[in-house]
């Protein structure tokens, strides 16, 4: 057992007894936050200095490579080769951006974005975008959760119902970690980023892509008619995802508390470390992704890889029995850790939008429904996850522009406060995404281009 001293309103002291679990979970807080006291006192760089502040933007990048990231990046490659890996290059280097407005509003504020909506806007506005977000939030664990059965189900030959249980089961004991503090929950989940990155690692050794393709496609904008419309708006869903905008602010604002402005800017300095390595491993992993399917499926004219399972079986035959081992394992870690980030983001999002707080499990519980109801019918797991990444592209915007608004106030942030080539660049940023989703609804409704 452990104690904690309160100060109760009429300013005497309450000692209140604390379990053993939650005891420790605040000593290994404790001893992250003096780690990082000390690196912030201390100049010059070394390696330990930035450790204490890795992890948030690796919870975040788990959004970056979930399981619609799989479904549509298999789908482009398979479909038009390397064409599409320019939006991949670009939706990252967006990603960068709002991750850091992201942190760096919960560093300047100690408030999370959905808080500073629910305080500073109109009520029906605030639950407005309350509403949005859970759309948003919805089709995230719809994805993710799909995804961790469909692992499950490659992996061990069980009906895809007892895949979905299991995948149920295995959430809650990730999100358990919690009571132990932030650094158990952060460790295993940069474990599992890892663990989907030596496995793409090794699909590209085995599928041998060639470098020419690569390049010119990564940096030159094309299209190809309106599927490879579609699959550029998806993949720009599944790569900017609206739900850990507001999860990131969430877990930077009282993760390593300012004392003044100077130490602000080094935090944030630190976390911009943080979300460049995280957000740079996830923009590997999902170019990897593009390229295994381009090199494999494409260029042996296998066009019509759509599917998970499809692109399981067939990486046997054209790559060997390890390449779909990597992949299934891949996507495994890749579910089970962003189904739980997904139920992380769902609770900061209830709470910040309306103040109402419900037990973890209880939502858990509830987000597993529609993912079980999908696959008790029979849906299409694949098809189901794409069309999830386009509803997350259309709400993104939703997301970003309360973020660009608060970021860009000084009495919000301070000296932290959006610089000018900053707002002109986010804006530019909220604008590109807005014209992918119009082109995506002109061509979805017979348009042409």
């Amino acid at each position: 057992m452990g104690v904690i001293v309160r100060k109760t309103q009429q300013g005497s002291q309450q000692i209140i007894s604390l379990g053993a679990s939650e005891a420790e979970q605040n000593a290994r807080n404790a001893r992250t936050i003096a780690a990082a006291r000390e690196s912030l006192a201390t100049k010059g760089f070394a390696l330990r200095r930035i450790l204490p502040f890795l992890g948030p933007a690796f919870i975040a990048a788990v959004a970056y490579i979930d399981p619609g990231n799989f479904a549509t990046n298999i789908q482009a490659g398979s479909q038009f080769g390397y064409l599409l890996l320019w939006v991949i290059l670009a939706s990252n280097l967006m990603a960068v951006l709002l991750q850091t407005l992201s942190a760096k509003l919960g560093i300047a504020s100690g408030r999370n974005l959905p808080q500073l909506c629910r305080e500073h806007f109109p009520r029906p506005l605030s639950l407005f975008l309350w509403v949005i977000a859970e759309i948003g939030a919805m089709a995230t664990d719809l994805a993710e959760f799909l995804g961790a059965a469909v692992g499950f189900n490659l992996l061990l030959h069980v009906p895809l119902f007892i895949a979905g249980l299991l995948t149920g089961v295995a959430t809650f004991a990730i999100l358990a970690l919690q009571r132990y503090g932030f650094r158990p929950l952060e460790a295993l989940i940069t474990t599992l980023v890892g663990v989907i990155a030596v496995s793409y690692l090794f699909e590209l050794i085995l599928a041998k892509p060639a470098a020419g393709p690569i390049v010119f496609h990564s940096v030159v904008p094309l299209l190809n008619g309106q599927g490879s419309a579609l699959l550029a708006v998806g993949i720009l869903g599944a790569t900017v995802m609206p739900h850990v905008i507001y999860l990131h602010s969430a877990l930077t604002q009282h993760r390593i508390a300012a004392k003044n402005a100077s130490e602000a800017k080094r935090i944030l300095h630190f976390e911009r470390i943080d979300i460049w390595i995280a957000m740079g491993l996830a923009g590997l992993v999902n170019g990897a992704m593009l390229i295994t399917a381009a090199s494999a499926f494409f260029a042996s004219g296998h066009t019509n890889v759509a599917t998970l399972e499809n692109a399981y079986q067939t990486l046997s035959p054209l790559l060997g029995s390890a390449a779909s081992l990597f992949f299934g394992i891949a996507l495994l870690a890749s579910g089970l850790s962003s189904s739980a980030v997904g139920t992380m983001a769902g609770q900061v999002i209830m709470d910040g939008f309306l103040g109402w707080h419900i037990p973890v499990w209880l939502r858990r519980s509830i987000t597993m429904l529609p993912a079980l109801i999908v696959i008790a019918l029979r849906v299409d797991p694949t098809m189901t996850l794409v069309l999830s990444q386009v509803v997350l592209s259309l709400v993104l915007p939703f997301a970003i522009v309360p973020l660009l608004y608060f970021t860009s106030r000084r009495d919000v942030m301070r000296d932290l406060v959006n610089r000018g080539w900053v707002r002109a660049l986010g804006w530019g940023v909220a604008g590109a995404i807005v014209v992918l989703n119009v082109v995506l609804l002109y061509t979805t409704f017979g348009g042409t281009l």
